[in-house]
C-alpha cells in the first residue's frame, strides 16, 4: 500500500511539474517571425486583401484601401498575419502587405487634442480629426507622442487606437457592419 501511495504521489508531482513546464514553454514559444504577439503594424499599400484564413485559397472578405492603417497582429503563420483592425474585425493579411511602422488612428467621434507636453493642463497644439491617422513616435509614462503632418503632440496612452498594449480584438467579436473599409 505504501509503495502504491508513493507511486501515486510521484505521478502527481510529475504531472504538476510537466504542467508548469508546458505553461512556461507556451509563454516562451517563438512566433514564425520571432516577433512578439500581440504587436502593431500598419498597411504598406493602398490596397490589401483581407481574407477569412491564412492563404490565397481562403475567401476574400474585403479590400483595405488605406495605406498606413494601424493593425494589431494577434496570430501569425510563416507567411500570414491574423490582424485586428480599428473597427474590431479579425482577418488575415499577407506579411508582405504590412509594415513595422507604428501608426495610430482617432476612433473617437470627435477631434482629439494633441498637447505640447505630456500633461492634461498643457497647451493644445492641434486636434486630430475623427478617423485621422498619426505616426506613433513613442510612449512613456502613460502618454504617447504622435506626428500628424507637420505637427507633433502628446495624447494619453490608449486614447488613440494603436497605443494600448492590450489585445484589441477577441475571436468571435463582430465588426460594425456600417464601417467602410
Amino acid at each position: 500500500m505504501a509503495v502504491r501511495m508513493r507511486a501515486l504521489l510521484t505521478a502527481a508531482a510529475l504531472a504538476i511539474g510537466l504542467g508548469s513546464c508546458g505553461a512556461e514553454a507556451a509563454a516562451d514559444r517563438q512566433t514564425p517571425s520571432g516577433l512578439p504577439v500581440p504587436r502593431y503594424v500598419s498597411l504598406k499599400f493602398n490596397q490589401v486583401n483581407a481574407r477569412a484564413g491564412p492563404g490565397n485559397d481562403h475567401r476574400l472578405l474585403w479590400v483595405y484601401r488605406v495605406r498606413g492603417l494601424p493593425l494589431q497582429v494577434v496570430a501569425e503563420t510563416a507567411e500570414w498575419r491574423r490582424v485586428c483592425d480599428p473597427d474590431g474585425a479579425l482577418v488575415w493579411v499577407h506579411k508582405r502587405t504590412t509594415d513595422g511602422r507604428r501608426m495610430t488612428i482617432n476612433t473617437h467621434g470627435d477631434a482629439w487634442p494633441l498637447r505640447k507636453r505630456p500633461k492634461l493642463e498643457s497647451r493644445v497644439v492641434a486636434y486630430l480629426n475623427s478617423r485621422a491617422m498619426a505616426t506613433l513616435i513613442r510612449c512613456e509614462e502613460d502618454w504617447c507622442r504622435v506626428r500628424a503632418g507637420d505637427v507633433t503632440g502628446w495624447v494619453p496612452q490608449g486614447e488613440l487606437w494603436g497605443t494600448s498594449d492590450a489585445v484589441q480584438c477577441r475571436a468571435g467579436q463582430k465588426r460594425a457592419a456600417t464601417q467602410a473599409r
